[in-house]
């Protein structure tokens, strides 16, 4: 039997948070036709980087533009994943030809208002298989989010240096943004 997804609350500052209002919430990419809708939604250059993400908890991707928070993309709730995600148009046939599909290029959990585990990857791999989008085994940009039991910061584990960057305390080995 799978283990049920983590959920992951909102541990950001608080005044991001109290802004946020539910009907602002991103773009639900439930199927393919979702994903069209949206596509032709954004501007051209807005495709041309990451966009923010997160998975709800109907396991639902939300899509929403690079520079807004992810505690509004899920409309202020807990999710299942959250990060940052760019799509790449690869056309059959070659560059010229008109028909083609999206595939992910690049997928994070980079979010430091949520601080995602590495863990919440196979919620990330559903929501995409359901939108029908092709994508990489795994995160190709993974971070380790710790927060400092002593000074409460939050860090990201660099070259598995588990040592808080403002007070030098040690992290923990194991996801620990559930504790306070």
């Amino acid at each position: 039997m799978a283990t049920p997804a983590r959920r992951y609350r909102y541990v950001g500052p608080a005044d991001i948070r109290a802004g946020i209002r539910p009907e602002g919430a991103g773009y639900r990419i439930t199927c393919p036709a979702d994903f069209a809708r949206w596509v032709a939604s954004v501007a051209v250059p807005e495709l041309a980087e990451p966009v923010s993400y997160v998975v709800d908890l109907t396991g639902v991707l939300r899509l929403a533009p690079r520079r807004s928070e992810h505690v509004a993309c899920a409309g202020g709730q807990d999710v299942l994943g959250a990060g940052e995600v760019a799509f790449t148009h690869e056309r059959a046939g070659g560059q010229n030809a008109p028909s083609g599909h999206w595939v992910v290029s690049y997928v994070s959990n980079q979010s430091t208002g949520y601080c995602p585990d590495l863990d919440s990857w196979p919620a990330v791999a559903s929501a995409l298989d359901r939108a029908e989008l092709p994508h990489p085994d795994g995160f190709t940009a993974g971070l380790v989010f710790r927060r400092c039991p002593d000074c409460g910061l939050c860090n990201v584990v660099r070259d598995d240096d588990f040592g808080c960057v403002a007070c030098a305390g040690d992290l923990p080995r194991q996801w620990n943004f559930d504790r306070r």
